[in-house]
């Protein structure tokens, strides 16, 4: 069982880690016709079941924790506004558990979007069901389509990394809307206005509970359950991320097979290839992992939404170096 103690926000060790992300579905990116309150039914959906009941308490992981914390420290002191480490922390999780851990579980930094079904995510020859690309990743749901997407899905996983871009993105929003004139309510509202599960009220709640403490859950790291690897293709090494929904460490509802309207990916690896100036997001499956009669990757260009801009092939042959497993 998890380690849990009870813990102000403030009372957390540091880390050092340095805009804002997209939400799981955003007015930016969302696909599906909007109903009369117009509202997709995705984001019907994430409204409908984003307040985290009063009674819950919240929890959030140790290690995500501090770094978020390290992440305040460094911002505030550049902020444009007065603005306190305490509730720069608060102001940057608020929405993390009415976007991925209802419940009031620790956010997992491995949570994979489920309300994504565009056939684009899909492999395109369907050999297996849990070839699926999810565009959203981690408790903040970075994605492709917004500031992830220059973000592998390790690295929008790992809260040390995403932090530094999460956080000063947030203050900075919340003390433009100061600077403009809007009450501190007002200016929290408008700072996390891209977390569709935000819009009715939901984060404020969250934002008040989590200034006044949180529990801390040791069990939940900055990568969430997701293991870094060492792989060989195509007669290269690269440094690989191995992630495995199964291992998802915190709320974990997500990774159940009817945790959300799309599939779950099946484990994949992914990593990132660079040429030149060019960038690209490999995510990679295993035949033995997906269940399809070979290994199948898909590639996404940094700065391209995975909605429209996946390219899938028959994988190479991949050996995972740390694990002895694949074509080794």
């Amino acid at each position: 069982m998890s380690r849990l103690r009870r813990v102000a926000c403030w009372a957390s060790p540091l880390l050092v880690v340095a805009a804002l992300c997209a939400a799981l579905v955003s007015p930016a990116n969302a696909q599906p016709i909007a109903d009369h309150n117009g509202l997709t039914s995705a984001q019907q959906v994430k409204l409908d079941h984003a307040r985290v009941e009063a009674h819950a308490d919240l929890r959030f992981g140790t290690e995500p924790l501090a770094a978020v914390r390290a992440a305040a420290e460094a911002a505030v002191p550049e902020a444009a506004c007065e603005i306190s480490v305490d509730a720069a922390v608060a102001l940057s999780i608020a929405m993390t558990w009415p976007e991925t851990s209802p419940s009031g579980q620790a956010p997992s930094p491995m949570t994979l979007s489920r309300y994504d079904t565009q056939p684009t995510l899909a492999d395109p020859e369907g050999r297996a069901e849990g070839l699926w690309f999810h565009p959203g990743i981690g408790m903040w749901q970075m994605d492709s389509a917004g500031l992830g997407s220059d973000y592998t899905a390790a690295e929008a996983m790992n809260v040390e990394y995403t932090a530094g871009r999460v956080v000063p993105g947030i203050v900075a929003s919340y003390c433009n809307s100061l600077g403009g004139g809007a009450s501190e309510p007002a200016a929290r509202r408008a700072a996390w206005q891209p977390w569709v599960a935000c819009w009715q009220g939901a984060c404020e709640d969250t934002y008040q509970r989590a200034l006044a403490g949180v529990l801390t859950d040791d069990t939940v790291t900055n990568l969430g359950g997701a293991e870094s690897r060492e792989c060989e293709i195509g007669g290269a090494t690269v440094d690989c991320v191995f992630v495995d929904p199964a291992a998802a460490q915190g709320a974990n509802w997500w990774a159940a097979p009817g945790g959300g309207r799309s599939p779950i990916a099946a484990p994949f690896y992914v990593w990132r290839v660079t040429d030149g100036d060019s960038v690209t997001e490999i995510r990679y499956w295993l035949g033995a992992d997906s269940g399809a009669a070979t290994d199948v990757q898909a590639a996404r260009p940094f700065g391209g939404n995975a909605r429209d801009s996946l390219t899938w092939t028959a994988g190479p042959g991949l050996c995972d170096q740390t694990a002895g497993r694949g074509d080794c």
